[in-house]
């Protein structure tokens, strides 16, 4: 029988006119496990004769048309085990990190009264264009989905909370204070503190036009930095106005169209060299005496010396006058300075602008923000005073390491259970839930190991006390509890066990 089914296989494989689909080479054939038992074989063979020869009494039909079955052992090709460039892994102890940090968030959120919310992190590729200006296409994790729609990974958050903002309409009470925590994408070149990818809280304001909203956002920026031990000799805060660059513009007759593209080219004065600055300036159409005057201006660093050059008459210095007014109320007036030549980089703020910056000059901007009283008639909806500010995870991790206040966090079990015996496991099994139950975490000794290393194990993940399940122990129904701590032991009930 094995003699006939492995003729009959080999004549099959080597027969191109009767399935040419057959003629592969070798490699590609697919392989059969050879078994020692000379029944199973020829069991082997005979399915794949049987797969292969049609059956005149209403076997398998088409077999002879159909295509092979793909091959099982494959050479598969090593890969690059490392992220793409620019993203990051999250083992335990930086995923621990990283719970700490928006923690944290959460907290300084949840103590200004706001709400969290989120997105999807695919949007359209419509709502960052629109609103951000050109500038930002280019840094776009774009592509055309399978419905022929342009979609983008998120660069960021503001965008998404104007499209949920205008979805509500007008079905839930002004003002908004939701704040969020997402992963934002742009590809962009790498520096310290800067990657493609990183997690951003955003905390906005929605519906208060007042400088109290900017100043209240301000607040929970250092009572957070506080939180982690960040002093305002560490960390201090730019001010401006994007209405102080409106003034100067409009004195020179620039057109509003150009404002946006203004703002881009200023947000990179301490990026490229201020020749780069002038020639960039003078491409969207400024004569050289306004670039002069524009560039005196961003120059300034007290208010009184801006409103002597531009008077009181405007809403840009009676603004920032009320805001460092209001830092002192607030109790932070040592962390907030005047600098003009802050605007920020995207093109929809309109009103006072900040960024967190550290002392010492070593990293690029912390965090930022601003209001943004016009981003949602650029969706099409009703202009709403607005403003929010964003906190990358990246630059404020650089800054604690710097500062030597990373924590050091452990991994913290309550209980680890082990059955002496393996016939035991199903009792410790059983202890294990009913701990569980009670809200006790445990990690439970999944196979037969030596003492020697659960208290290695229970020394890593930091347990507070070793469960042993042993025979004679668990006949009368009692389990052994070590202190890891003290050392002290004791038997107690297991419906006694807390």
């Amino acid at each position: 029988m094995a003699a006939n089914a492995t003729h009959q296989f080999l004549k099959i494989l080597s027969s191109k006119a009767l399935n040419p689909t057959l003629s592969l080479p070798l490699t590609q054939i697919r392989k059969f496990p050879i078994s020692q038992n000379p029944r199973n074989y020829t069991s082997v063979l005979q399915a794949a004769v049987n797969d292969n020869v049609g059956s005149s009494s209403g076997g398998r039909s088409g077999g002879l048309s159909s295509p092979p079955p793909p091959p099982v052992n494959e050479i598969s090709e090593r890969i690059d085990i490392n992220p793409p460039k620019g993203t990051r892994d999250f083992p335990p102890d930086e995923m621990r990190l990283r719970t700490w940090l928006f923690q944290n968030f959460r907290e300084v959120s949840r103590l200004f009264g706001f709400e969290e919310i989120d997105f999807p992190v695919l949007e359209s590729e419509a709502l960052y264009i629109r609103k951000a200006g050109e500038e930002i296409r280019d840094q776009l994790y774009s592509f055309e989905d399978r419905g022929g729609r342009r979609v983008a990974l998120r660069p960021e958050l503001t965008p998404s909370l104007a499209r949920l903002v205008l979805q509500k309409g007008k079905s839930s009470p002004l003002p908004f204070k939701w704040f969020a925590i997402g992963q934002c994408w742009r590809y962009e070149r790498m520096t310290r503190g800067r990657r493609r990818e990183h997690y951003q809280w955003n905390m906005d304001i929605i519906g208060v036009p007042g400088v109290a909203a900017e100043a209240e956002l301000i607040s929970s920026m250092v009572t957070f930095f506080k939180r982690l031990g960040i002093t305002s000799a560490d960390v201090g805060f730019k001010v401006s106005s994007r209405k102080v660059l409106q003034e100067v513009l409009h004195s020179y007759s620039i057109p509003e169209n150009l404002f946006g593209k203004v703002c881009i080219t200023i947000d990179k004065l301490e990026k490229i060299p201020i020749d780069e600055i002038k020639k960039d300036l003078k491409l969207v159409g400024m004569t050289e005496e306004a670039i002069e005057e524009l560039l005196q201006v961003l120059s300034v660093n007290s208010l009184s010396e801006l409103e002597e050059i531009l008077g009181s008459s405007g809403d840009a210095i009676a603004e920032l006058k009320q805001l460092f007014s209001l830092a002192d109320k607030f109790g932070y007036s040592d962390w907030i300075q005047f600098d003009a030549s802050v605007v920020r980089g995207l093109a929809y703020y309109t009103g006072i602008v900040f960024e967190g910056f550290d002392r010492k000059g070593k990293l690029r901007a912390i965090c930022g923000g601003g209001r943004y009283d016009r981003l949602m008639s650029t969706f099409g909806g009703d202009d709403v005073p607005a403003c929010g500010f964003g906190f990358g995870d990246a630059v404020i991790m650089e800054l604690l390491k710097e500062k030597g206040l990373v924590p050091e966090l452990t991994p913290a079990v309550e209980n680890i259970v082990c059955a002496l015996d393996q016939e035991l496991q199903g009792a410790a099994s059983l202890v294990a839930t009913k701990l569980r139950e009670k809200g006790q975490s445990v990690d439970l000794v999944l196979e037969n190991k030596p003492m020697k290393w659960v208290f290695k194990r229970a020394e890593k993940i930091n347990a507070g006390r070793l469960i042993l399940i042993g025979k004679n122990e668990w006949e009368k129904g009692l389990v052994r509890i070590k202190n890891l701590a003290t050392f002290e032991q004791c038997d107690i009930e297991l419906d006694k066990l807390e």
